[in-house]
């Protein structure tokens, strides 16, 4: 790990879930991810860290929590490579990294929902940074779709597998077309459609499902959908944040349109 990971942008006391704040809150914070309320105290303060936006705090309360606490190390790391580190090289060995830790997590806790989806996370985001087409090449498509897949079915109300399953299918149907990724990938633009649909719904506060359904849709249909991308993306920026991960959404939306 980095000596010093840069910091969050914004104010992080606006996103501070002290004491019993966190278990109040709780279920609006993780209405995407699913993840259970930790009983324990170490692992609850690497959530708290997360949540604060001190992504580093994070990443070390949770590997030293251990057990489920891990999946807050993951996210921490996921996040702030996917948002705030601006260096390639470094943000791509951070995705590897955090998709090796949730990989030993889901292995040694298989019925854990959240560590198959943060490993797709992880190695989704790595290989959108090598690129979709050298990713397949190596196997990932198929890494991804069986974790995304295992996620869903042990939790079949995890938001955010639906859009990352419908984000998995419209960038394989993207880089090689319809047929080929209906029949080697088993990549279905209805069913992209229907994944994106049922994350809304799930979670109809999100706006990383707003965006990632908007990315979709111009995979899928280019400019003929444009209006409806740049509403989701309207959707998005309007957003109410109730955490740094969600700050940096809705961030991301609001320069997206600017």
């Amino acid at each position: 790990m980095a000596k010093n990971w840069a910091k969050f942008p914004h104010a992080r006391s606006v996103y501070s879930y002290e004491g019993t704040a966190l278990k109040k809150h709780w279920g609006r914070l993780h209405r995407g991810d699913c993840e259970p309320l930790p009983k324990d105290a170490a692992a609850q303060d690497a959530w708290r860290a997360f949540h604060a936006g001190e992504f580093q705090r994070a990443v070390e309360a949770g590997l030293g929590a251990g057990g489920a606490g891990v999946n807050a190390a993951i996210k921490a790391q996921s996040i702030y490579a996917n948002y705030i580190d601006k260096a390639e090289k470094s943000r791509l060995a951070l995705f590897e990294e955090a998709a090796g830790w949730a990989n030993e997590r889901r292995n040694v806790a298989p019925s854990d929902a959240n560590a198959h989806y943060l490993y797709a996370y992880a190695l989704g985001r790595y290989s959108q940074g090598i690129s979709v087409a050298k990713a397949l090449a190596q196997g990932f498509g198929g890494k991804i779709k069986d974790a995304l897949t295992k996620v869903l079915k042990l939790a079949p109300a995890h938001a955010d597998a639906h859009a990352a399953y419908g984000a998995y299918q419209a960038e394989v149907i993207g880089k090689v077309g319809g047929l080929v990724a209906g029949m080697t990938y088993g990549a279905k633009k209805d069913s992209a459609l229907e994944h994106y649909q049922q994350a809304l719904k799930l979670n109809p506060d999100s706006a990383i499902s707003r965006i990632e359904y908007a990315n979709g849709l111009i995979l899928l249909f280019d400019k003929a959908r444009l209006d409806d991308a740049t509403k989701l993306y309207e959707e998005a920026a309007r957003c109410e944040p109730m955490d740094a991960m969600e700050r940096l959404d809705v961030e991301l939306a609001r320069s997206e349109l600017a």
